[in-house]
C-alpha cells in the first residue's frame, strides 16, 4: 500500500520548485529578527497603556501592543511586557494593573507612555478604577485586574490578570498598530 505525502503548505504558498520560498526559510536554523518583525507586523494590534499605582500613590504606565483576552470563565486577560522594561517591575510590585485601551485620538498619549521619562502622568487628568488604578478619561475601554501569575516566555513575560471590573465608552474607535505605524480603523479600511 502506497501512502501519499501530506502537504505542509497550501499550494499557493509553495514555490515553483515545490518548497517553501527562500525568503521564508530560517537562516542557518534561526529566524531573522527583522523578517520576524515584518511578518508579524502584518497582524494589526490594538494599543493599550498598562497602569498601576503603588501604596504611596506613585503612578506607573507602559504601552503594550500585546494585550489579549485569555479566558471567559474565569475572566482572564494577558499582556507581554519586555524583560528589559524598567516600568514593569514597579507595576508587578503593586500586584494589580489596569488596561487602558487607547482610542484613535490618543496617539500623543501613546507616545508619552512609550518614551523614557520620569513622571509620565505629569499634568495628565485621569480618573481611577474601583481598585484605585489610573484610568484615562478617554480610553475606549478599561479592564481592572489583579495579577494572577507571571510566566517567563522568551525575551518577555506573560502577565495573566484576573479581571475584577471593566467598562467601555459607547462610541470611539481604537488606536491600531499595523506594519510599523499607528492607524485608525477607518484608515485601515481604505
Amino acid at each position: 500500500m502506497h501512502r501519499r505525502r501530506q502537504r505542509v503548505l497550501p499550494r499557493a504558498l509553495e514555490s515553483s520548485k515545490g518548497g517553501i520560498p527562500l525568503s521564508w526559510k530560517a537562516k542557518e536554523g534561526m529566524i531573522d529578527p527583522q523578517q520576524f518583525r515584518a511578518v508579524l507586523g502584518c497582524y494589526p494590534t490594538g494599543v493599550s497603556v498598562i497602569t498601576a499605582a503603588d501604596a504611596d500613590g506613585t503612578r506607573h504606565g507602559l504601552v503594550v501592543g500585546s494585550f489579549t483576552s485569555i479566558s471567559l470563565d474565569p475572566p482572564l486577560v494577558g499582556f507581554f511586557p519586555d524583560k528589559r522594561s524598567g516600568t514593569w517591575p514597579r507595576i508587578q510590585a503593586t500586584g494589580r494593573f489596569c488596561v487602558n485601551v487607547l482610542g484613535a485620538d490618543q496617539l500623543e498619549l501613546c507616545q508619552r507612555f512609550a518614551a523614557r521619562g520620569d513622571d509620565k502622568f505629569a499634568q495628565l487628568a485621569h480618573g481611577q478604577t474601583p481598585s484605585g488604578q489610573p484610568l484615562f478619561d478617554d480610553a475606549v475601554a478599561w479592564i481592572d485586574c489583579a495579577i494572577e501569575r507571571v510566566v517567563e516566555v522568551g525575551d518577555h513575560f506573560l502577565v495573566v490578570g484576573a479581571v475584577e471590573s471593566l467598562g467601555s465608552k459607547a462610541h470611539g474607535t481604537p488606536l491600531m498598530f499595523f506594519r510599523g505605524q499607528y492607524h485608525d480603523l477607518t484608515c485601515l479600511a481604505d
